[in-house]
């Protein structure tokens, strides 16, 4: 019997639908509602459960769901509804959407990932406020640059100042979490062991992917939206791109990739090696950082920090 079941996730309600009878329900998006629905998956002989990432709306439940002998998986909204478009269901509700997952999970027969540790949830939260700020004070900075009243000049140069203490402070709050874990801790030296990644740019690496160490070089790229993907057809044949990933993981190796080029001999030559032959900075850019992102999986996987002249 298949015990796959789909959860479409909302701001007030969660809606359930399982595979093996079709039955559905609905419960409450609240502590009170994750209670009766840890009741009721319990009741069914080892389920496995697929929802949505929904920013704000899953995090509860995915901890809950963590905290007990269920198997889950998390999967992207875009896939899931490519899923249903391609599964024929054009229609988008509640309960289509939980139908679908609970179908997606079986057909492509999804795996459950490792647990996460509780701290990440919290790192999860942290970084999503820093990046907020960074972009509060990215709009504060052109606002400062154009206005020439002196009362909003001096309210903006106030308030960048209250970002970047308010930055500083999140920074401060992520390393004190991140040395609690033992493990997190040992990941974070290996990580800023390499040149051009600093403390701040490791912890976002392993917030924002936290299977890495555990995976193959191609998965790494993959999974960070930095593997080509050929686009091909009968005769035709086009340029090979990147598409799809984890976008804030390619944002917050851009600038390590920079620098690496500049005092990483390893990557300066895969860099140089590529222009001379005609390609494109931003695409001699981009293969060094898919070089240093597979590297610091490397790295993790054997646990051991980087030295001089490693690829």
């Amino acid at each position: 019997m298949n015990n796959t079941i789909g959860i479409d996730v909302s701001k007030d309600t969660l809606d359930v639908h399982r595979l093996a009878d079709g039955q559905h329900k609905q419960f409450l998006n609240s502590k009170t509602g994750h209670a009766h629905l840890i009741k009721w998956i319990e009741l069914q002989p080892d389920p496995l459960i697929i929802f949505e990432a929904t920013g704000a709306y899953h995090r509860l439940l995915e901890r809950k769901l963590g905290n007990r002998p269920i198997r889950f998986v998390k999967v992207n909204p875009k896939q899931a509804r490519r899923f249903a478009q391609a599964s024929g269901k054009l229609a988008k509700t509640d309960r289509v959407d939980c139908e679908m997952l609970a179908k997606m999970g079986a057909a492509l027969q999804l795996v459950p990932k490792p647990l996460t540790a509780e701290s990440l949830y919290d790192l999860r939260d942290l970084l999503c406020a820093r990046r907020a700020l960074i972009k509060d004070r990215t709009a504060a900075k052109a606002r400062n640059a154009t206005v020439t009243h002196a009362l909003l000049k001096g309210q903006l140069t106030k308030r960048l100042r209250h970002i970047e203490c308010d930055i500083a402070k999140i920074d401060t709050a992520m390393l004190a979490l991140a040395n609690q874990d033992q493990q997190m801790r040992e990941r974070l030296d290996i990580l800023s062991s390499i040149p051009g990644i600093g403390v701040t740019t490791a912890l976002m690496i392993l917030v924002d992917m936290p299977e890495i160490g555990g995976l193959d070089g191609k998965q790494v790229a993959s999974l960070a939206g930095l593997a080509p993907m050929s686009q091909s057809s009968g005769k035709w044949q086009g340029k090979a791109r990147i598409q799809g990933g984890r976008p804030n993981l390619r944002h917050a190796i851009f600038m390590p990739a920079l620098v690496a080029i500049r005092h990483n001999a390893d990557m300066k030559a895969k860099y140089n090696q590529l222009i001379a032959v005609g390609k494109e900075k931003k695409v001699a850019i981009t293969a060094v950082m898919r070089k240093l992102l597979v590297l610091a999986n490397a790295l993790l996987r054997d646990q051991r920090k980087w030295v001089e002249n490693m690829a």
